[in-house]
């Protein structure tokens, strides 16, 4: 595929693979699925491996990165055939910002859905903060399986403490790195749910932390005994949460789903902002089957935003477009896992 540097579609039936399309080039720019998932779970039924080949421009240069994912093994990652050592070498290169209709949840559903906002788009703008988290979610779950057989063989609690200094080590970062990035957010957050809201709320965002940087190893060592009788690591930044409040209401609670949806939205072209102000660089913006979910007032804020910016839109059908502005550079039918190119009259450049 020959993605248009405006606005693609990508239409189809749905359980046709729009989705895996915008998942490989989420994968390719940030080395792990947006949904989470482990990768041997993103190769095909019945297959042992998959392979990722996206050909990217950054300035004048050209970048052929190759991912190659192996059933069992660690994923093979190669920038114009040059393996790299580590996953962060491929940060930066190609920043993402996807939005899917379960974003619009992001808000109303558990403090997991906001630690997972916060960490996929840290893990794109600081390698630094994508090895901390890697290394303290591979702590966590050394210390957990620990926690675990410490029942069976008391005197393996001596060992606890090694564990401890590395989940604090990389624990302290992680919080660091998060509060900065929410402070980052903030402004841009207000501003644009102030005019979706059309100036009738004031957004802020709070970030709550399950503990305080300089308090995290004095809290492990005195909930070690919890942890060991509850078999698990319970206190740490993955415990952690930010709040949306307007004024005094924390809209996570009491909002309506029309509020939680602005703040929702808010949030996700934030994101656009933020890697234009610190980076400086433009964003490539994937908008997965999230327009049916939107009224056509939040629809035209949306797509009104993204002018200018490399976009991938998935849909059903390309009805939803026609009483839009919006430009369409390139449309694509998926239908059965594969790709054809479509030719619409009257809806841009199409081959």
């Amino acid at each position: 595929m020959q993605f248009s540097p405006g606005t693609n579609i990508l239409f189809g039936e749905n359980a046709q693979g729009k989705t895996n399309i915008l998942e490989a080039l989420y994968m390719i720019s940030t080395t792990r699925s947006h949904r989470g998932v482990r990768d041997r779970d993103l190769i095909r039924f019945g297959q042992e491996e998959a392979h990722i080949r996206a050909v990217l421009m950054k300035g004048e240069i050209d970048y052929t990165v190759d991912m190659h994912l192996r059933s069992g093994r660690s994923k093979g990652i190669a920038i114009n055939g040059q393996r790299i050592r580590k996953a962060s070498e491929l940060v930066g290169l190609l920043h993402i910002v996807f939005f899917s209709p379960e974003d619009l949840g992001i808000v109303k559903n558990g403090p997991s859905e906001r630690r997972r906002f916060m960490d996929l788009e840290l893990c794109q703008l600081d390698a630094s903060y994508l090895y901390d988290l890697n290394r303290y979610n591979k702590v966590m779950e050394q210390r957990n399986k620990l926690l675990k057989d410490i029942n069976m063989f008391p005197q393996l609690a001596d060992t606890l403490d090694v564990w401890d200094g590395q989940l604090v080590e990389h624990g302290r970062r992680i919080i660091e790195r998060r509060r900065q990035f929410l402070s980052q957010l903030v402004p841009m957050v207000e501003e644009i749910h102030g005019k979706l809201s059309g100036g009738r709320e004031q957004l802020r965002l709070i970030y709550e932390p399950n503990t305080e940087e300089e308090e995290l190893a004095d809290k492990i060592r005195r909930t070690r005994d919890r942890d060991i009788a509850m078999k698990m690591t319970g206190s740490g930044p993955h415990r952690d949460d930010f709040s949306f409040m307007n004024g005094e209401i924390d809209l996570r609670r009491f909002g309506s789903q029309g509020q939680q949806r602005t703040c929702a939205l808010s949030l996700k072209l934030s994101e656009i902002e933020l890697v234009r102000s610190l980076i400086g660089d433009q964003p490539v913006l994937m908008l997965d089957d999230v327009l049916s979910e939107l009224d056509s007032g939040r629809q035209n804020y949306l797509l009104d935003t993204i002018g200018g910016i490399q976009t991938v839109i998935t849909c059903t059908g390309l009805d939803e477009f026609v009483d839009h502005r919006l430009s369409i550079d390139r449309i694509y039918r998926i239908e059965n896992g594969r790709v054809a190119m479509s030719n619409e009259p009257g809806r841009g450049e199409n081959e």
